[in-house]
């Protein structure tokens, strides 16, 4: 156990703790703003909006009570834990507890007019959080995507020390490494005495030994440790190293052996002491259910109502380019692997299949089991533009409203590719495969075969229609910013 009478007192504000301060103190500043302008604009709207009945002290009233109303939801906020540092920057937590210290802000209101009979007016009352509400995730939505940046430009991050075997820091390493936008840097590595090496396979530095992970963490000044399987013996162990590293300011984590599980699945159920993590079982099923068709369905119709001028016009521009079909039709495996024709505006020469052995020396990826060229000759001026902006999948909407695909899933394979799968990956035709999908709205061709599959599988196993939601959301800014797309 470390001495920590022998040591000399860590500063408890160090440069990072600073810039974490400042942080939050920017979030509450950005809150109390928006707050404010929401109660303003409440008053306004209670005063001109012709829906409710017009009264002369709408006025006097909120002002005599907006202070304290602004007042109380920040302190709410700060109760529920809003700013605190574990939440912050990823995740949906964040987001949870800003509209939970909305809910009981309001509540609070409600009983304490209540109580007093104060004539609280009720418009100025609802349009306050109908207002409020959606301002403050905007706010908290833009902040992130702001901190988001800083991380990728090196400003606010956290410096991190991996404890455990060699193989499970590169893991968490690879994760770390990949996901840069959390803004967490890997300053080393801490592995157990039966580990004698100067740096793990994946090139992380080996900095001591897990045993003295409380004196390696204060003496390069991490900021968070990360405890994956071999980084202590027992559970004693782990609580020692707790002990020492007690008034620090160190955070720890602690990595189970999972992976690729959302947090929709788990749940932590603590027994007699004993943390247990229950994990809910895969959700492949319940994305072939009804509420994903109808989901599919609905959002197909409409999607095809609304691009059919698009569509349109795309047909002409390809008719005219060289009086070729307008469509390209292929046989794609589907859910179970059933095969159907998978539809596509054409993109390329009438004759692109028969000139594909003379481009195959131009894959971006020779380990990869997709064929893509960033620079294929076949594509045709009119193809460049529409696989830019994916407008040559918009006949898809057919395949998805005759139940052969979905609007969200895997990407739809081909049958020489699935006969390549491994056992594992052929759970991607689990599913119906999808227009869009995690892998396309993640880096699309970009991305590396295996973290194609991971992406895939993980949807697959986690299915849930507000992912489904989110992924859509999300494949606007990637088509827009057409990165992969080639």
């Amino acid at each position: 156990m470390l001495d920590v009478a022998s040591r000399p007192v860590v500063q408890p504000r160090t440069q990072r703790t600073r810039s974490t301060r400042i942080l939050q103190l920017g979030l509450a500043s950005g809150d109390l703003v928006v707050i404010v302008v929401a109660t303003v604009l409440a008053v306004v709207g209670r005063s001109r909006l012709t829906i409710f009945r017009a009264t002369d002290d709408v006025t006097e009233v909120a002002q005599s009570v907006g202070v304290w109303i602004v007042l109380a939801w920040m302190v709410v906020n700060l109760a529920v834990g809003t700013y605190q540092r574990s939440h912050l920057g990823v995740g949906t937590t964040e987001y949870a507890k800003v509209l939970a210290a909305a809910g009981m802000t309001a509540g609070l209101i409600g009983i304490i007019s209540y109580l007093t009979k104060f004539n609280l007016s009720r418009g100025f009352f609802v349009l306050l959080f109908v207002v409020g509400v959606p301002l403050l995730l905007l706010w908290r939505w833009t902040a992130r995507r702001l901190v988001h940046r800083l991380h990728l430009r090196g400003h606010l991050l956290t410096k991190v020390l991996i404890a455990g075997s060699a193989h499970h820091v590169d893991e968490v390493a690879a994760v770390l490494d990949r996901e840069s936008w959390l803004g967490y840097r890997i300053v080393g590595a801490l592995l157990p005495p039966t580990q004698a090496l100067g740096v793990t396979p994946r090139g992380v530095p080996v900095l001591g030994l897990s045993t003295d992970t409380a004196l390696a963490t204060l003496d390069h000044e991490a900021d968070l440790v990360v405890f994956t399987e071999g980084a202590f013996q027992s559970s004693t162990d782990f609580r020692r190293i707790a002990w020492d590293l007690e008034g620090h300011h160190v955070q720890m984590a602690v990595v189970p052996s999972l992976s690729d599980i959302s947090s929709g699945r788990i749940m932590m159920r603590p027994i007699g002491g004993l943390p247990l993590v229950h994990v809910e079982q895969p959700q492949s099923l319940g994305a072939s259910r009804g509420l994903k068709r109808t989901f599919d369905v609905v959002g197909a119709g409409v999607s095809l109502l609304l691009c059919s001028p698009i569509m349109l016009a795309v047909a002409v521009a390809i008719k005219l380019q060289d009086g070729g079909p307008v469509l390209f039709r292929q046989t794609r495996v589907g859910r179970d692997g059933e095969l159907f024709e998978c539809l596509k505006f054409r993109s390329m020469v009438v004759d692109a299949e028969a000139r594909l052995s003379a481009v195959t020396h131009l894959k971006h990826d020779p380990e990869h089991v997709l064929f893509k060229a960033q620079t294929d000759p076949r594509v045709t001026p009119v193809g460049r533009f529409i696989r830019r902006f994916s407008i040559d999948e918009l006949p898809q909407l057919a395949n998805v409203i005759a139940g052969e695909m979905s609007l969200v899933g895997p990407r739809p394979a081909l049958p020489a590719e699935v006969r390549r799968y491994s056992p594992d990956v052929q759970r991607r035709l689990h599913v119906r495969p999808g227009m869009t999908g995690l892998w396309q709205v993640s880096g699309r061709s970009d991305l590396p075969w295996e973290d194609t599959v991971r992406l895939d599988l993980y949807y697959v196993d986690n299915w849930s229609l507000v992912q489904d939601l989110s992924i859509v959301i999300k494949t606007i800014r990637a088509v827009l910013s057409s990165r992969g797309a080639y």
